[in-house]
Formats: C-alpha cells, sequence, structure tokens
C-alpha cells in the first residue's frame, strides 16, 4: 500500500521550491514517515525552521510550524518546548544557519540537553544566497566567497554537538533514505537534545563550480566521505582525514532541561533549594 503523504503536507503548497534533484525533499519525507511510524498527532508536533534552503521545509508540513529568523530557530523551539514540553518539537536548520550565524544557540541547545530534535541539513554551502563558504565547506572547494579554494577549516557538527553535550547524536545522509527514516525515529523517541548531521547535495550552487554539476555526481561524492563508525574508528588518523562516520555516534540518558526546570518551578513554590 503506497504512503499517504498528503496527510502529512500542504498540498496547496506543492510542487516545492528547492531546486530539482535537491535532497531536502528526501529528508522531508523521511521526517515524515518518522512521525508516521512514532503514531505522533500532527497537533501536538511543531516544525521550527530559519533562513535558507533548509527554512522551507515547515512551510509544507501540515502541523505547527514557525518559520523564524537566520540563526534563531533554538532560540524560538527552546521557548517553545519550554511553554510546552509535552509536545514534539523538530527543529530544521541549514548547515550555515544552524553552525554559523546560529552556532552559538546550537551550542546552548546541547548542552541544555533540551528535549528538542535538531536537523542540520548539510549541503557544504550557504545554497540559497549563492554559494558562499559555510562552516562545512570542504577545504579547496570553490565558493563565491573563497574563489581560489576554501582555506576555512571544517566543523564536525557531530563532534561540536557531543562536546556541547547533546544526549543523541546522529548523522546520516540522503542516499539512503530508509536509514534515514530509522534514525529519525530513534532521535525523535529520545529525551533529550537529538542532532542529526543530514548530508545532503547542492550540485547546483557547490556542485557546478566544483565538477559535480549533476546531482548524482554530488551525491556519489557524499558517498565516498561517509562510511559506518565501524570502518570509521578503523582507520588511521590520517585516512580519518576528510571522511565522516555514519549512524548513531551517540545515545545516552542525561536529565533533561524542561524536566529540571519544573523542579525550578517546585522550588519556588515551596521557597526551597533546587534538588538535583
Amino acid at each position: 500500500m503506497a504512503f499517504n503523504y498528503d496527510k502529512y503536507l500542504r498540498t496547496d503548497k506543492m510542487p516545492t521550491l528547492w531546486c530539482w534533484g535537491c535532497g531536502d525533499g528526501v529528508i522531508l519525507k523521511s521526517i515524515i514517515r518518522a512521525i508516521d511510524k512514532l503514531g505522533w498527532d500532527m497537533d501536538d508536533v511543531c516544525i521550527v525552521s530559519g533562513i535558507g534552503c533548509s527554512g522551507r521545509l515547515s512551510s509544507y508540513v501540515n502541523c505547527n510550524t514557525v518559520h523564524t529568523t537566520h540563526g534563531r530557530a533554538i532560540a524560538y523551539a527552546t521557548g517553545i518546548k519550554l511553554a510546552n514540553p509535552d509536545k514534539h518539537v523538530i527543529v530544521v536548520t541549514g548547515d550555515g544557519d544552524g553552525l554559523a550565524i546560529g552556532g552559538n544557540h546550537t551550542i546552548h541547545g546541547c548542552r541544555r540537553n533540551i528535549d528538542l530534535n535538531h536537523v542540520v541539513i548539510n549541503n557544504f554551502i550557504y545554497g540559497l544566497t549563492n554559494s558562499q563558504t559555510s562552516p562545512t565547506t570542504p577545504q579547496g572547494m570553490w565558493t563565491v566567497t573563497m574563489q581560489y579554494g576554501n582555506i576555512d577549516p571544517v566543523f564536525d557538527a557531530c563532534k561540536l554537538a557531543d562536546g556541547a553535550g547533546a544526549s543523541f547524536v546522529a548523522r546520516e545522509s540522503v542516499l539512503d533514505p530508509k536509514k534515514l527514516e530509522k534514525v529519525f525515529v530513534e532521535g525523535f523517541k529520545h529525551k533529550g537534545y537529538s542532532f542529526f548531521d543530514i548530508f545532503s547535495n547542492c550540485h547546483i550552487n557547490l556542485g557546478r563550480k566544483n565538477k559535480m554539476g549533476e546531482a548524482a555526481q554530488n551525491l556519489s561524492w557524499i558517498d565516498s566521505i561517509s562510511l559506518s563508525k565501524r570502518k570509521f574508528d578503523a582507520l588511521s588518523k590520517d585516512e580519518q582525514k576528510g571522511k565522516f562516520p555514519v549512524g548513531i555516534l551517540k545515545n545516552e540518558d542525561e536529565p533533561e532541561y524542561c524536566e529540571l526546570y519544573d523542579k525550578v518551578i517546585e522550588a519556588a513554590q515551596t521557597n526551597s533549594k533546587v534538588k538535583l
């Protein structure tokens, strides 16, 4: 039986504004399928997005949605979750939106371990604003702001999230939607900050100037830099350079921020100290 995507989409917004072959649509479908598998009521779901190609995703899903300012999606989502701790909040950002201008908010969302599901659509470039270098652009690649080759060191977003305190950290790509769906299911079930670094293709603004002008070429490159954690760990430090492990990289039980905040409320009502 065919999956009924229309149940979850704002069909009046179709077709999407994404470029042909863009991986954002794969991520959108995987998120919807994960929500369906978990049996969530869409009235209990809120999707928050920032600015960029990724920011458009919230517009297409038929649930509570907030399209926020650039880099501030986690700040908005934190307020939404604290006011509605029983609801499911999914945040969608790009690599620029979530790791550059919004990097500070991402760090502190992870540090607090608030129960948010943060999906970073990582296409290694500022796609919507025409190809500026992002924190994940590989060294040596052409961008409009690094036309002789990018010299900036590259963020490993998962290491950043892990180091900042996120209790669930995963990486996947749009190459295998079924694996992507499974990772979303596990992360969405997790109580705490769930961080997903999702490699996606931007063959238009990353690919055309870097010999990956077709979607298939860009995806082939993503495949070449992605490998299982087991295979990654077996490599030497030199061999690991330019490669990234995929799958669930961290899944730990840690105190969740909304639950700790409830203890603050209780302490205030009884004029006592918070018991951690």
